[in-house]
């Protein structure tokens, strides 16, 4: 869900008192505090990032808003790894659109079917899919993907530890989902190209 989407959802349909865009200020106010304080990273989350930059141009196809996005590069020190930065407000659908994918994608300079998504998201899955790259599934254990969502993604891996530079490249040599069982979190969006 967009900023837009989720800021009038909360103002219109539960009645939250404000309007969606002064929610939305708010909103993505305290967040930016939150991540400037602590900022949640996912475990392994960095090392990944590191890993994979090292060998391929890295794009960050978001849905939170271009604000969070920045806080969190900053605070994590990962700006500097990803070559396109993109916001799912910056194309003209959402994730589980295939736009913001074939937007960062197009960007780095590659054909989508020789990129690798990195998604936790059941919308970021279906996103990824359908911009046609090859799809890793880090699924959340609190908030997994509805299946149908998962069965596109052609690895699932279980923590980010196993998100290496073998796996991603072992996507263009093997057909269907290959299942890597490594103890971690998701990491959220990345997309490489191998």
């Amino acid at each position: 869900m967009s900023t837009p989407e989720w800021s009038r959802y909360l103002s219109e349909d539960l009645g939250a008192g404000l309007p969606p865009d002064r929610i939305a200020a708010l909103v993505i106010d305290r967040m930016a505090a939150r991540y400037r304080d602590r900022l949640p990273l996912m475990t392994d989350a960095a090392a990944a990032v590191r890993r994979l930059a090292a060998r391929w141009p890295l794009g960050l196809a978001s849905s939170a808003p271009p604000t969070l996005i920045d806080v969190a590069l900053a605070a994590s020190g990962l700006r500097s790894f990803f070559a396109v930065v993109k916001s799912a407000e910056q194309v003209a659908h959402a994730k589980p659109a295939p736009d913001i994918y074939l937007a960062v994608t197009g960007q780095l300079g590659f054909r989508p079917q020789d990129c690798a998504a990195v998604e936790d998201s059941t919308n970021g899955l279906r996103s990824a899919a359908a911009a046609g790259l090859q799809v890793i599934a880090v699924p959340h254990p609190r908030y997994p993907p509805d299946a149908d969502a998962l069965s596109a993604a052609r690895l699932v891996l279980t923590g980010l530890a196993g998100l290496t530079t073998s796996a991603v490249s072992a996507l263009a040599g093997e057909p269907g989902c290959r299942r890597i069982g490594v103890p971690g979190q998701p990491l959220g969006e990345a997309v490489a190209s191998p």
